[in-house]
């Protein structure tokens, strides 16, 4: 859905390879797609955020960023997946905070309402309903193999562990179908949910006829802010959830919290010394994030950022810098939307209008082909 004849032609003439100077995972995908509908149209990207938990550097390295980047060459789709986040005991006036918060934090990345589709996953009821659809048409065998689920519940107990957690894949199937979807930047770790989303797609195409389009993974090669992982814990990815926030940094973190945590930050105990840094996953996973992060900032690769240091204080040094100053414009602008909470409510609630246009045509084909009797 091109919203105006400016915007489908700014869309057109962007056609830069992702991530800029490297194709990535997306070689050839600018341009127009045939939608399951069978018209011609301007490819469509889709996303969305869990509105729980404090949104780090890992969020905004591996995916926010390449969102702002997508919504002047893609006709995109972001939404706070406030659906996702009942899967987990939570308070409910916390939930509705929560989801205003994230959406102000998406704004404040550099999302513009104008150029993107935002909106709140719950405000289009079309999200529930294909899921059950698509549960209809998942397997148990499938769903039990989802290594996320999996390790939520071995973190509790798989007796107690929500019906919601075991089938949220299905939701995020349906998230993304409903949006003849051509590209999902999705994380590292959930490769294994678009695969499912893939296989759901492909397997009522072929038992109902074409009524979706079969998305592609969107993501950043190694080095590029794919997978950050946290300071502390080099084995582990950054994240909302970690046990402890010492390695783990938050868009909000202020310029002395940046410091201390990448000074503390894990390393090994070679000395300084020509080839002490350098760019090893297997033999030296701590320095080896440090270059990858700094190397996303910069836009170059954690070989070449290596090759400038030969001991791990400068390298530091120059990674808290560089953290804060590419997280100052963003928490100047979050505070300016922050005093209007209202407004960002209102951007949730048009993108929803818009959003809910096209959920609903690709839910009606969806219910047409199963055999649902039209109202």
């Amino acid at each position: 859905m091109v919203r105006d004849s400016r915007e489908g032609e700014r869309l057109a003439a962007r056609t830069r390879a992702w991530p800029p100077g490297d194709a990535g995972t997306l070689p050839g995908v600018n341009g127009t797609n045939e939608q399951a509908g069978g018209a011609e149209r301007t490819r469509r990207v889709l996303s969305g955020i869990q509105p729980t938990g404090g949104a780090h550097l890992g969020n905004y390295l591996g995916a926010l960023r390449w969102w702002v980047d997508f919504q002047d060459r893609y006709d995109a789709y972001y939404c706070v997946v406030d659906l996702h986040a009942l899967t987990v005991p939570g308070d409910p006036e916390e939930l509705r905070k929560a989801t205003i918060e994230m959406a102000t934090v998406l704004l404040a990345c550099g999302l513009r309402p104008d150029r993107c589709t935002l909106f709140a996953q719950s405000h289009v009821p079309a999200h529930a309903e294909l899921a059950w659809l698509l549960e209809c048409t998942a397997s148990m065998g499938e769903l039990s193999r989802m290594t996320q689920f999996k390790d939520k519940a071995a973190k509790g107990s798989e007796e107690s562990a929500r019906v919601g957690l075991f089938t949220y894949p299905v939701l995020m199937a349906a998230d993304i179908l409903l949006y003849d979807a051509d590209l999902v930047p999705v994380g590292d770790d959930q490769r294994q949910h678009l695969e499912l989303t893939r296989d759901l797609a492909q397997r009522w195409n072929a038992r109902y006829g074409r009524t979706f389009t079969v998305p592609e993974a969107a993501i950043p090669p190694p080095g590029r802010g794919a997978r950050v992982m946290d300071l502390q814990e080099p084995a582990s990815k950054m994240s909302k959830s970690a046990a402890s926030d010492a390695g783990v940094l938050y868009l909000f973190d202020d310029p002395a919290t940046i410091e201390r945590k990448v000074k503390r930050a894990v390393t090994d105990l070679d000395p300084p010394g020509p080839g002490t840094v350098r760019w090893d996953r297997e033999a030296k996973p701590g320095v080896s994030n440090l270059l990858e992060l700094l190397a996303a900032l910069e836009g170059t690769g954690p070989e070449q950022v290596a090759a400038r240091y030969d001991s791990y204080g400068k390298l530091k040094s120059d990674l808290a810098q560089a953290v804060v100053s590419t997280l100052e414009p963003i928490q100047a602008r979050y505070r300016e939307l922050s005093a209007d909470p209202a407004t960002v409510h209102d951007v949730l609630r048009a993108g929803a209008k818009r959003a809910a246009v096209h959920a609903g045509e690709v839910l009606e084909r969806a219910r047409s082909a199963i055999g649902l009797l039209q109202p």
